[in-house]
């Protein structure tokens, strides 16, 4: 096939245009792995760059989309050959590369990673980079008990918990034993939250505040996806030793704290940035998803949209209008 459907987003002066299009494989002008894709997956980034470009796409027209999850169509890699099934996401793929919203991709061949056996495209997918996201930061939160052999960790706080990476994050935490505390501004979200395992729900009011820069120490690990007061307030409420991944600024980039919590409590603030995360990394967390999600449950919070659906209504993403995960069917 030659043709195939592509979300195709352009810039022409003030204005801004996206729309499904046909398109000729022809179009496609980077990489040397061209990936026939099952599925991909709705992300804040994607979010962003599907209202304006997020300041991010430098050259229009654009295919968006971070991530996807298929089957190798046509290889001039030594690395992967025809029929392999793969996965996508980061290296600013669907930014300044040609991204999954389409029915085929063609990449770079180091971008790849070969489906694990025990994994599908759309389990993949039901992941996509805000999953592998929240897989980074359970391992930096158990580096306390792994690397740094330090006291076992017992309670663990998930702010934005009801978005992808929240929700992934709470689940898999929840499975490996931990007390996880949920925070969320959705009181209606508080049932899906306990269904995935979050034995406590914290409205987001409570660190949505000013924080002293040391507090009351709750909590053994925070995963924390939208920075600013609640972040702040997080570190303070984090015991001696404790692990803080932080990997979103849906709510600030700014982060108002002191010296305190580090030198003090011995807090580990570890930044997650999944973009540039080396292969052999994103091997095994993907290796080793099956043992941290429990898909069954995840897929209660899963939503499956076409891409007419993204143009329509990816701009929920950015107002905090969604929860679980948004699962794109580009054949849909």
């Amino acid at each position: 096939m030659s043709k195939f459907k592509a979300i195709i987003l352009n810039q022409d002066g003030e204005k801004f245009t996206r729309e499904v299009k046909e398109i000729d494989k022809s179009f496609l002008k980077h990489g040397n792995v061209v990936v026939k894709i099952d599925y991909s997956s709705l992300n804040y980034k994607d979010g962003m760059i599907l209202k304006n470009g997020g300041k991010l796409v430098k050259e229009y027209p654009h295919i968006p989309g971070i991530d996807f999850a298929g089957t190798v169509e046509e290889s001039e890699s030594p690395n992967f050959k025809n029929g392999d099934k793969v996965i996508l996401t980061g290296w600013r793929v669907g930014e300044i590369y040609f991204g999954g919203y389409a029915q085929y991709a063609k990449v770079q061949d180091n971008f790849l990673v070969k489906l694990p056996k025990d994994l599908d495209t759309k389990k993949a997918m039901i992941l996509g980079t805000a999953g592998l996201t929240a897989l980074m930061c359970v391992l930096i939160i158990q580096a306390r008990e792994t690397i740094l052999k330090g006291e076992p960790i017992k309670d663990v706080l998930v702010t934005g918990a009801t978005g992808g990476v929240g929700s992934v994050a709470v689940l898999a935490l929840s499975k490996l034993g931990y007390i996880v505390s949920a925070v969320t501004g959705k009181k209606d979200k508080s049932e899906f939250l306990k269904s995935i395992g979050a034995k406590n729900i914290i409205d987001r009011s409570e660190l949505d505040q000013e924080a002293r820069p040391l507090d009351k120490a709750l909590y053994d690990g925070v995963v924390d996806t939208v920075g600013g007061k609640i972040l702040a307030k997080a570190l303070s409420h984090t015991r001696p030793n404790g692990m803080v991944a932080a990997c979103g600024l849906a709510s600030s980039y700014k982060l108002d704290t002191t010296v305190m919590p580090f030198i003090i409590r011995g807090i580990k603030l570890w930044g997650v940035d999944s973009v540039t995360a080396p292969i052999i990394r994103r091997q095994f967390l993907w290796s080793q998803a099956t043992t941290y999600v429990d898909f069954e449950k995840l897929s209660k919070g899963v939503s499956i949209w076409g891409l007419q659906d993204i143009i329509s209504s990816s701009s929920k993403i950015l107002k905090g209008d969604i929860s679980g995960r948004v699962l794109v069917d580009v054949n849909k």
